[in-house]
């Protein structure tokens, strides 16, 4: 097999992913997979910080400006495109370097995670099992022995490379849901996962309607519960999290950075945007493609296609104010409220990021998980010392097939309490009328102020109540 590694960059938005993977790419003759569900729609350069130009120009970039702003995009679609871009750098003898914010879409190519639908001819990749997996590892070794034999033809790879830019070339839809035709309440579609599916339908929240509908569509495509065919997955991969690893020869760097000196990072990118024309971008998109919507006066809706991007949501009072009103004394104040809300989630959500790799990646004691080696980016002054030196050596160790030097963090943890919503269900507070998934979000309600206070206060009514009692029949 092939020493040459499947890399992953793993780190908080912030802490330079994108400038450790050029480094990289020019250094093993890498190529990078963009794994960012934000970067994946054409426009919008400076809120969803893409590299530039010239930073594309340093190193091959995939997965970057090819889906209209306006179309949903899913992990399912961006996992169907990018392991055959994967496959083809392999075949080229070059190293795949998978970067990016989005996680999960990592998640997808790593792992068999995912429930494919049928291929365009109505045929589904099936598994000796039956059910609806992958074939990507059988045509990986395939292409791997192929290679390992000399095989590999000058032909062979111009036409695999072809046939990969031309299906680049057509324009990428994602196809409407059945169900999401807002004609059905969250309700109606919890209902029906109910009846068809009741254990997905348990690990649910009723508003978590893009995920009803995708386990509706499971059920509908392959007359199988999304439930019963992610039990199986799990089974395959010994994990509670899905399938086994694909790509055994893979291994993870992660960035890490100190909180207090990201956050101020952070906010000084937020600041350099800015400068850069963040907000005259912002409106010139929200005006362009959301002028039937401002003319109708309908409410936004910042749940689909590249509208899901921080910024919108946060500059939103602001952008839809008319023109000769935005340099006014009210204008001033939603375009600074606008700043500190862009400033204060994508704080939020770098923190977001950390908890992620470290729950789905670092503590996972039950998954397989490609060795994880931490490098320090705290100070961007040592920089060379502390993350690109340390990355090439463990890089060229595991090109000898060696052990590299530095030691990986996994199975550090103790912590086998370790859950996540894939196998979990709901809980109904009587107290306060809300749904909880998961037994952690269940106990830290119960045990939360505000269930505490709305306890107290229906206990008050209550004894009131029975007093009042008390008095009219004394009466």
């Amino acid at each position: 097999m092939s020493r040459v590694p499947i890399l992953v960059i793993l780190g908080s938005t912030g802490t330079g992913k994108s400038r450790l993977s050029i480094e990289l790419a020019q250094k093993f003759s890498g190529e990078i997979i963009s794994a960012d569900s934000m970067q994946v729609y054409r426009g919008l350069d400076i809120i969803t910080a893409k590299v530039t130009e010239e930073e594309r120009l340093l190193a091959p970039h995939h997965m970057l400006d090819f889906v209209d702003p306006l179309h949903n995009y899913c992990v399912l679609d961006f996992q169907k495109k990018a392991l055959p871009i994967i496959s083809d750098i392999v075949a080229k003898r070059k190293m795949p370097i998978i970067v990016g914010g989005t996680n999960y879409y990592i998640e997808s190519l790593l792992w068999q995670v995912l429930v494919e639908d049928p291929d365009a001819s109505g045929n589904s990749i099936q598994t000796h099992d039956g059910l609806v997996l992958e074939n990507y590892n059988v045509k990986c070794e395939q292409m791997t022995e192929t290679m390992q034999k000399g095989k590999i033809t000058v032909s062979a790879t111009t036409e695999f490379e072809l046939n990969r830019k031309l299906e680049e070339e057509k324009l990428v839809t994602s196809k409407k849901m059945k169900y999401d035709d807002n004609e059905q309440s969250n309700e109606d579609l919890h209902l029906k996962l109910t009846q068809v599916d009741p254990e997905m339908a348990r690990r649910l929240h009723p508003n978590n309607r893009r995920k009803i509908i995708r386990s509706l569509e499971v059920f509908e495509t392959h007359g199988a519960k999304h439930s019963e065919i992610l039990r199986h997955q799990q089974v395959a991969g010994g994990s509670g999290l899905g399938g086994p690893l694909r790509f055994p020869n893979s291994l993870i760097l992660w960035l890490k950075c100190d909180q207090e000196i990201l956050d101020k990072r952070l906010d000084q990118r937020v600041d350099t945007m800015l400068e850069a024309g963040l907000v005259e971008e912002l409106l010139g998109f929200h005006e362009r493609y959301n002028q039937e919507r401002i003319n109708m006066n309908a409410s936004p809706d910042y749940t689909k296609g590249i509208f899901q991007s921080i910024g919108f949501k946060e500059f939103h009072n602001y952008l839809i104010l008319p023109e000769t009103e935005r340099n006014s004394d009210k204008g001033k104040i939603l375009f600074q409220q606008g700043v500190f809300d862009l400033k204060l989630v994508t704080r939020r959500y770098a923190r977001r990021q950390q908890r992620w790799i470290l729950n789905r990646f670092i503590k996972r004691i039950d998954r397989q998980v490609p060795p994880i080696y931490e490098l320090d980016c705290t100070n961007i002054q040592e920089w060379g010392s502390k993350v690109l030196e340390p990355a090439i050596k463990i890089i060229n160790a595991k090109l000898k097939d060696e052990i590299p030097a530095q030691k990986s963090l996994n199975g550090t943890s103790q912590d086998k309490n370790l859950t996540d919503s894939n196998n979990q269900e709901s809980h109904w507070c009587e107290t306060c009328k809300k749904i909880l998934i998961g037994e952690l979000q269940w106990k830290s309600h119960r045990n939360g102020a505000k269930h505490r206070k709305m306890e107290n206060k229906k206990k008050k009514i209550m004894a009131h109540h029975l007093t009042d009692n008390k008095i009219s029949l004394v009466c």
